[in-house]
């Protein structure tokens, strides 16, 4: 194991604070940069785990537009740093912005090295926490099917398993943040099953599936008469949830006035029924799910800040299919067996070149999309094995961002053991010799890959 020090980019145009700030990490290599080109330079070169970043960047010191663009630079190259953001322009505003951008922390100037140092100090902690998670999934031989429900070996999802087991035995609210077709609900069933409320009623409603002037009944129900059509007393999901879990999917849906009364029964933990005037105590635990930015809607006004507080006392944040390594061909095997038992017997499997296309795909609609892809393959099937014409993808497309030649020479070695290992079927002598090298050689880079047959 390497005793250097972990890295920590410094970037601040202010040359005073920068020496202050370098001359106060004596336990950390600092690098440091003034703008955005050397602080994207000094990411590439460095690969630091930990970057505290001033928005007031030149050219626009006076104002914080070229620091949230150094930000989404950095996140885009290098999704695991942690980036510590600092600002004197509108506080609040740009620390929800920079949060919901997918900084780590944020303070404001003028810096308190102290406070500033423990946010570092923890900064590194957790990634080197993360760090060991996925070194540990890449080579323990971790199960594939977490929470009873979600089928995955990418490290990824299994942190995302491994962080909703730990929260279940809380009875703490749970957002889960996350593209459309992630999984969410998967997700927030397999919490339930988790948690000490397993034997109650797992009650889930889509936000946005119900019309405005219908959402308030469905949650709070009705007493008889309450208006036109109330033929009897009717009660809402919320009462539903007594004593299990409520599953509020697409909460970023909920309209503002409505939002008021749920604060309310979150406060509380009562609720009236409308057209009622007796307060009904509920014991629920409190799951939802968006995929939209709720920061983003709380700094435009759509969303009540105080809800959001209540509702995400737990943040977990869900990756895309694209970046669940090695997960794609686990789920298209799990689903092409589920559906060829009902609507295509003969079907048995993916072929080599199915599955090397499958591996190239973006997947911009995640599960949901491999899921209906593999369905209407195995419709189309016309052999034994799946083919890429029956998947009909298209012409996959590489956007070609890295974050230096060392990262790029590991996706192209990735791309080219994927691709080899599936046209070979995972025989892994003929994959050698595909590739022109010996068999300890390709066990060594999958290995180190985290590649698995």
């Amino acid at each position: 194991m390497s005793n250097a020090r972990p890295i920590l980019l410094i970037v601040e145009d202010d040359e005073g604070l920068q020496r202050q700030l370098r001359w106060a990490y004596d336990d950390y290599e600092v690098v440091s940069a003034t703008d955005r080109a050397s602080a994207i330079d000094a990411l590439r070169l460095h690969e630091p785990a930990v970057v505290t970043l001033d928005l007031g960047l030149p050219p626009d010191a006076d104002g914080t537009s070229e620091g949230f663009a150094t930000l989404a630079e950095i996140l885009a190259l290098k999704p695991d740093t942690k980036v510590i953001v600092a600002s004197g322009h509108g506080a609040r505003e740009s620390a929800l912005r920079a949060i919901a951008g997918g900084a780590y922390d944020f303070y404001q100037k003028p810096v308190d090295i102290d406070e500033l140092g423990l946010i570092v100090q923890r900064a590194f902690h957790l990634h080197a926490i993360e760090q060991e998670n996925v070194h540990l999934a890449q080579n323990g031989g971790v199960g594939r099917d977490a929470l009873g429900g979600i089928i995955t070996n990418a490290p990824e999802m299994l942190k995302v398993a491994r962080t909703i087991e730990r929260v279940a035995p809380a009875d703490v609210s749970v957002m889960l943040l996350g593209a459309s077709g992630t999984g969410k609900e998967l997700l927030a069933r397999g919490l339930h099953r988790s948690s000490p409320r397993r034997s109650g009623a797992f009650v889930a409603i889509n936000c946005a599936a119900i019309p405005e002037n219908l959402l308030e009944a469905e949650l709070f129900g009705y007493e008889k008469g309450a208006f036109t059509g109330a033929i009897k007393t009717t009660e809402g999901k919320i009462e539903q949830a007594a004593g299990g879990t409520l599953f509020l999917d697409e909460v970023g849906d909920i309209p503002l006035p409505l939002q008021v009364k749920l604060l309310r029964f979150l406060q509380e933990r009562v609720i009236e029924r409308i057209g009622g005037r007796k307060a009904i105590p509920i014991d629920t635990r409190v799951v939802c799910a968006t995929h939209q930015n709720l920061e983003a809607m709380i700094a435009e006004g759509r969303f009540r800040d105080d809800l959001y507080y209540r509702l995400a006392e737990i943040v977990i944040r869900i990756p895309a299919l694209a970046e669940r390594h090695g997960d794609i061909t686990l789920l298209a095997h799990h689903f092409a067996q589920r559906f060829a038992a009902s609507l295509n017997p003969q079907v048995k499997g993916l072929s080599p070149d199915a599955l090397a296309v499958l591996s190239d795909w973006k997947w911009p609609g995640n599960v949901r999309e491999l899921e209906n892809r593999i369905k209407r393959a195995v419709i189309m099937a016309d052999g034994r094995l799946i083919t890429a014409a029956d998947l009909d993808l298209g012409e996959v497309q590489d956007d070609g961002s890295f974050l230096n030649l060392k990262a790029a020479r590991e996706a192209a070695d990735r791309k080219a053991i994927r691709q080899a290992l599936a046209r070979t079927e995972n025989n892994i002598s003929n994959t050698a010799k595909l590739l022109g090298i010996s068999r300890p050689t390709l066990y060594d880079l999958m290995k180190q890959y985290g590649l698995q047959p």
